[in-house]
């Protein structure tokens, strides 16, 4: 349980790996209580889902076009059938618009593919303060691995 009293362990390998893969307990809670130990250390944290992540560096760090899906039956005379682009902010502006590092927490990690795992881990190299915790799946026990050795085969 020193682990969960500190979290300095977590801190230390989130610092010299940029990017980590880690494996929680589904009973959840673990998330929560890092995070508070990562905000307390001055990081800025920003809880989100991997889940239609798309392109990481675009949703992430600059300004981007969405459609919104096609519920049917509307109208397409005007905007096609594909539906208006609507601009949405990226993720990740606000956060770094200081000095204080920024910890990203992606929950549901199991979807994203191979490549943008490494695009992830790239991101970190490319911006130092910033710092990515993808969820792998579930375990036992709290376990966490550099993202570039979960990578590997």
């Amino acid at each position: 349980m020193p682990l969960l009293l500190s979290g300095q362990a977590f801190r230390h390998d989130l610092e010299d790996a940029g990017c980590i893969a880690i494996q929680i307990p589904l009973e959840g809670g673990y998330e929560t209580r890092l995070l508070r130990r990562l905000r307390a250390a001055g990081y800025r944290t920003q809880l989100s889902s991997a889940r239609g992540l798309g392109d990481p560096e675009v949703f992430l760090f600059k300004l981007h076009g969405i459609r919104p899906p096609h519920l049917g039956h509307h109208c397409i005379g005007r905007n096609g059938a594909v539906g208006e682009i609507q601009q949405v902010m990226p993720q990740l502006g606000e956060l770094l618009t200081g000095e204080a590092p920024v910890v990203l927490w992606l929950l549901d990690g199991q979807v994203l593919s191979r490549s943008e795992l490494l695009a992830l881990t790239d991101l970190c190299q490319r911006e130092p303060r910033l710092k990515i915790v993808v969820e792998v799946g579930g375990a036992r026990s709290l376990k966490w691995q550099p993202m570039l050795a979960f990578l590997k085969p």
